[in-house]
């Protein structure tokens, strides 16, 4: 994976997620153009956590059974398709049905970090994931910067429209510059792989960091969700492209927080972990100023989106590290846990504030980040024993100790007579 390579999947990434989270900052002006009450604007971004939810679970294993580089080209077409039908709608139900599609094949996420992850040697992976995975995090905070620019223009519609080029054009830019992947095990068909995600729930790591993630990406979605609500009212009464603006503050810390993979590489994933769940607990107390001090309010911006984004690399390289041959069957299981947390706090803000103000809606954020923080201090306190697979930094190590000659091996095999025997049949013999 060079850092070309890297920076391309980054991109994808960035444009795939942003169709999802890109009408957080115009809810308002989005909802009455289509005829959606204020109370339940929510659900403009829920609806499309709920077709990612869809995506995780019956799209996701794809990338165990086929070339990851054409499932990408075709996801962000699928994704162009659905931005497409969204800037046209004339009523709510064709937005939400657009957004439904963008959000299901916006799973080319998942496979884009599964194909950096499985191209990258053992002890480059953590850093691959996390540049790659922080193009995620400039989709979802960079959309409000644009979005909000754009729509005070040429109106909201405009930023789909804008996303729609975007993915196709980036859709062949992969066909040409990605190389095909090898499939480590072409045995494997959709159904058995599918099936497949579901044992993984029942294994102890991906409880415990699905967990974590789902109460992370609540408070996320408390946040950015129900932000533009109260900016957009007295005393504040900011505009669309200023309420935009606090992506950037966003942006800051989730670059600063690239460097989480290389503390994973390093083994310091899991209390990394639990530093990064303290700090957003404390982020809420600086978010919550916000009825009377903005700059208070960018801090716990950039202090939030710093221990989101350590906290997500940290959870991914543990989980690949241990299930090397089902890398994308284990992240679309994990991601479960984020679109549902991601789903709840984007439901749930808009009505808290409508009922309780912005106190309210920080308590709900304070809240959902100390379950997070409960869950990893439990899982650090029951013997490592009650687990069907090794959960932590020991059980990561591991299990790359056990697969590191696997990964560079190539997983072509050949019926042909005289054929070589790859490397691990002649390791069984």
């Amino acid at each position: 994976m060079g850092a070309g390579r890297r920076l391309l999947l980054a991109v994808v990434c960035g444009v795939a997620v942003a169709g999802i989270y890109a009408a957080q900052p115009v809810l308002e002006p989005m909802g009455r153009d289509l005829g959606v009450s204020a109370e339940l604007a929510g659900w403009i971004v829920a609806i499309g956590q709920f077709g990612y939810l869809a995506g995780l679970l019956l799209l996701v294993p794809l990338g165990d059974v086929v070339d990851r580089r054409r499932l990408v080209a075709v996801h962000l077409v699928i994704v162009a398709v659905g931005m497409i039908l969204t800037a046209t709608a004339s009523a709510a139900w064709v937005a939400f049905v657009g957004l439904a599609v963008a959000g299901a094949f916006a799973v080319v996420v998942q496979t884009a970090v599964a194909y950096a992850a499985s191209v990258s040697p053992p002890a480059e992976r953590g850093r691959s994931i996390g540049v790659v995975t922080s193009g995620v995090v400039v989709g979802i905070l960079g959309a409000r910067v644009v979005t909000g620019a754009l729509a005070e223009v040429w109106g909201w519609r405009s930023v789909y429209a804008v996303l729609a080029v975007l993915s196709l054009g980036l859709a062949a830019l992969v066909l040409v510059v990605l190389p095909s992947e090898e499939r480590c095990d072409p045995s494997a068909g959709y159904r058995q792989v599918v099936v497949s995600v579901g044992g993984l729930f029942g294994q102890r790591i991906l409880l415990t960091r699905g967990l974590i993630a789902f109460f992370l990406f609540a408070s996320f979605g408390t946040l950015w969700s129900g932000l533009s609500l109260p900016l957009a009212d007295a005393p504040w009464q900011l505009s669309e492209s200023r309420i935009g603006l606090f992506g950037i503050a966003g942006l800051a810390g989730a670059l600063g927080a690239a460097r989480a993979g290389r503390w994973a590489d390093a083994g310091r994933a899991v209390p990394v972990t639990g530093l990064a769940l303290t700090l957003l607990i404390l982020s809420w107390a600086a978010i919550a100023q916000l009825p009377w001090s903005l700059w208070l309010l960018v801090v716990g911006i950039v202090l939030l989106d710093f221990a989101v984004q350590a906290v997500h690399v940290s959870n991914q390289h543990l989980l690949t590290a241990v299930r090397p041959d089902r890398v994308s069957s284990v992240i679309g299981g994990y991601m479960v846990f984020y679109a549902l947390g991601s789903a709840l706090g984007a439901a749930a803000t808009t009505a808290l504030v409508t009922a309780h103000g912005w106190t309210g809606s920080s308590l709900l954020g304070a809240g959902f980040a100390a379950c997070a923080l409960a869950v990893w201090a439990i899982d650090r306190l029951l013997p490592r024993g009650s687990a069907r697979l090794p959960s932590g930094e020991a059980g990561t190590h591991q299990a790359r100790k056990r697969t590191e000659g696997a990964d560079r091996v190539s997983c072509r095999t050949s019926s042909t007579p005289g054929s070589p025997v790859p490397q691990r049949q002649r390791q069984r013999d």
